[in-house]
């Protein structure tokens, strides 16, 4: 009688429950196996207390999986157990509390998004009683990392065509005429040449050795080492910034012949015996600057390194790096042994002021990254054009001989070169002055302040765009397109507008972000889009600005990111698996992600279709 009660107890409990709730709770997620083209799809489960499932091997009572979609990837195999079953009473296997359940596939495409959808079904017991079977829908979602065909040459061959790819990227470029200017000096002898390509070398090292070691720390540690926050810190920190922005306007008015940067004397007087020390002290010096102040544009490629480490990967992000840095010192070291073949051209000095217009006017580019990342608004847009029109405005007139320095003979006639050389800098100073009424610029979007920090634009009154949506923080969207900046506030707005989620992953300091907006976004197709169609969200992964305690992010391995540069960045970096900017990805009301993250691209046509494959991910779910 005992024994009959007790089952009938727990019989009529277990009804009483799966009439309310389901026995086992269900999340399904992808995970992917670094680059070797299978994954897997895990059920995590957490039974309810008191019951417990069978293992997948029962003969009557397994738990299996219907699928109605699978996208982008095939089933290998039938479901198995991550976690180890345990022993019942009769020496069944059984899973009780937390455990997890996964199906191996194989993906079909090397990019874009891989889907999966069905019916896990599972029998529930309680003791001795089990109940009827049960089942729960899943539908999910991500985007599959590239395909990796095992070619390590192709990777090789990528990785050269990105180097060679940076050196005309905005960032890079002004370092070309510091280098130039650099290694006038140094003489066409063997001495010169040797330095020239030390500097190719030292360039390699800087950007190989560190990533390598981050990379082996890693490796050891399993991943929770990796983090951009060093490389963020150089890209936007005002200390970094404002020490090159002061670097290229002393190198600048040393080439206007303000003064002569010359070694201590000490030095001088050893320099016979240890020339070559004090060279490569100042080459290795050059080659530093090089590395800290391109890292705005080159630091997606090394982002994309350091997320493929993360992987499962080891040798192959290394050789890739040391293939991206030789291609990208390469161009450099030409640069470097150029000027020793033109040494004793009687227009060295002409040369040399050139550069220092160009280093002046670049150098404003560091000293606005500061400004815009901690909002000091010290440079606006039409301040820095200004400066930049009366720069270029003057080297035209020094091209023309109509201004001299102190180290400058009189210029009785002009050359056709010279002449060529004025006549476009005076082209792109007229050029620039649109720009302080409001036009786009779109040419040299990259290296300017955003149209939204400018305070007069034609035909907007004494205002730039402004977004109707008020922000918490000083922060504006592009284009003066409504939105929000974070990702609960774009879902809450989403759900109430019934709307996709636009995500604008974004820095200040970007340069690549700000082409993006004037040549991309701010075409009429893209931009109706987005103001129509689209719940608009930009994460600054640079800004500087403090958050209320109440807002402080604490990572996995327990450090408190204060500030909403780096929480965004931590987000983007876990939830999308990018470490760059700029990036977009679209999501829905619940916050799954309908498409691929989209990187840097001029192609409005292709991100049209990008957006229209986010929208109609969204209305046929």
């Amino acid at each position: 009688m005992k024994k009959l009660f007790a089952y009938f107890t727990s019989f009529l409990a277990l009804a009483v429950f799966q009439a309310g709730a389901q026995s086992v709770k269900w999340s399904a997620a992808f995970s992917f196996d670094g680059g070797s083209g299978e994954a897997e799809l895990v059920f995590s489960g957490t039974a309810a207390e008191g019951y417990h499932i069978y293992d997948v091997t029962d003969q009557y009572s397994a738990p299996y999986i219907e699928f109605t979609l699978l996208e982008g990837c095939k089933k290998i195999g039938s479901l198995y157990c991550k976690t180890e079953a345990e022993a019942g009473e009769n020496g069944e296997k059984i899973l009780q509390g937390s455990f997890q359940l996964a199906q191996k596939i194989e993906l079909t495409s090397g990019e874009g998004a891989v889907k999966a959808a069905g019916t896990i079904s599972w029998i529930a017991c309680s003791g001795h009683m089990c109940g009827s079977p049960e089942d729960w829908e899943f539908s999910i979602e991500a985007a599959a990392p590239a395909e990796s065909d095992g070619n390590l040459w192709a990777l090789i061959i990528e990785a050269i065509l990105w180097g060679f790819a940076m050196l005309l990227t905005p960032c890079v470029f002004p370092m070309i005429p510091m280098t130039v200017s650099f290694f006038l000096k140094n003489g066409a002898a063997a001495a010169g040449r040797f330095k020239a390509l030390m500097y190719g070398v030292f360039i390699i090292l800087l950007y190989t050795v560190p990533i390598s070691i981050i990379i082996g720390l890693t490796w050891l540690i399993g991943g929770e080492a990796v983090t951009a926050d060093i490389f963020n810190w150089l890209a936007t920190h005002w200390i970094p910034n404002v020490i090159f922005f002061a670097v290229f306007l002393i190198f600048a008015l040393s080439f206007f012949g303000a003064f002569e940067i010359t070694l201590p004397s000490k030095l001088v007087n050893k320099s016979d015996a240890k020339s070559d020390q004090k060279g490569l002290a100042g080459v290795f010096f050059m080659a530093l600057t090089l590395v800290l102040v391109s890292f705005s544009c080159t630091g997606p490629i090394v982002g994309t390194v350091l997320i493929k480490s993360t992987q499962g990967e080891f040798w192959a992000p290394m050789v890739t790096m040391l293939a991206f840095s030789a291609a990208f010192a390469f161009g450099f070291t030409l640069f470097a042994l150029f000027p020793t073949i033109l040494k004793n051209g009687p227009w060295l000095n002409s040369v040399k002021v050139v550069f220092g217009f160009l280093e002046l006017a670049f150098g404003l580019k560091f000293l606005s990254v500061a400004d815009q990342t901690y909002h000091w608004h010290l440079l606006d847009r039409e301040v820095y054009l200004a400066i930049w029109i009366v720069i270029f405005a003057l080297l035209g007139f020094y091209l023309l001989g109509k201004i001299r320095f102190k180290y400058d003979e009189k210029v009785e006639h002009i050359g056709i070169v010279r002449l060529g050389l004025a006549i476009a800098s005076f082209a792109f100073t007229v050029y620039m002055l649109p720009g302080m009424w409001g036009a786009p610029l779109k040419g040299i979007s990259g290296y300017l302040p955003p149209l939204e920090t400018q305070d007069f634009i034609m035909g907007q009154g004494a205002a730039g765009p402004k977004a109707a949506v008020a922000s918490r923080y000083d922060l504006r969207l592009p284009l003066g397109l409504d939105g929000y900046f974070t990702i609960e506030e774009g879902l809450e707005a989403a759900k109430a507008q019934d709307k996709p989620v636009f995500i604008d992953i974004t820095g200040h300091g970007c340069v690549n972000c700000r082409e993006m907006e004037q040549r991309v976004l701010s075409d009429e197709r893209i931009l109706g889009l987005l103001r129509d169609k689209f719940i608009v969200v930009a994460l600054y992964t640079d800004d500087k600005t403090s958050l209320p305690e109440s807002e402080w992010l604490t990572t996995k391995n327990g450090k408190v990111l204060k500030d909403i540069g780096r929480v965004n960045s931590y987000i983007v970096r876990e939830r999308f698996g990018v470490a760059a900017q700029p990036n977009y990805t679209i999501l829905d009301k619940e916050g799954k992600q309908l498409v691929p993250v989209r990187g840097y691209n001029l192609s409005v046509e292709d991100y049209e279709a990008f957006l229209q494959k986010g929208l109609e991910a969204f209305y046929n779910k």
